[in-house]
């Protein structure tokens, strides 16, 4: 199964016609399109380990939701709960975006897909989305001492790994 992640900047006038246009490539490509709010993601390594583990809990059916798209967000957002893990989700206005594919015809979807976004680098963990991860996540100062605000996105595989114990 190919996995395919891109960030950029989409100008979202609509949150849902902007789901349902990735929805419309999703069926288009037979793949699994996901869009996440880039400014709370730590990382594309974040991404791929969230992914990863929403394709095991599919394929051993430990998986929450029936859509591996969800299963996905709820693995990023560290959370087994849908309404906590849709905090991740994309907002209306100008945008960090992270999108991710799923499926034999990821790069095909990911070619019409990049037509709705600008790309740029939003997806790496900096100091601009510290705040924003350091909420999402639950990260306490006292974790960020004892390890370092350098690893802050290894607190947030974390989390990712901590949601099959959670379960």
């Amino acid at each position: 199964m190919n996995i395919k992640i891109i960030g950029g900047v989409a100008d979202i006038k609509d949150t849902a016609e902007f789901i349902k246009t990735l929805g419309d490539v999703a069926r288009k490509y037979n793949v699994t399109v996901q869009a996440l709010d880039a400014n709370k993601i730590a990382g594309v390594e974040h991404l791929r380990f969230a992914v990863e583990k929403a394709m095991r809990s599919m394929s051993s059916q430990t998986n929450i939701s029936k859509d591996l798209g969800m299963e996905i967000l709820l693995y990023a957002s560290g959370r087994r709960q849908i309404s906590k893990a849709l905090q991740l989700g994309v907002s209306p206005g100008k945008s960090n975006v992270a999108i991710v594919i799923v499926g034999s015809n990821a790069e095909r979807a990911a070619k019409e897909i990049k037509n709705l976004i600008q790309e740029a680098p939003v997806l790496d963990y900096n100091e601009s989305k510290k705040d924003a991860i350091l909420k999402t996540f639950g990260i306490t100062d006292a974790e960020i001492e004892a390890v370092g605000e350098d690893k802050t996105p290894k607190l947030v595989l974390e989390r990712v790994a901590l949601v099959d114990i959670l379960k």
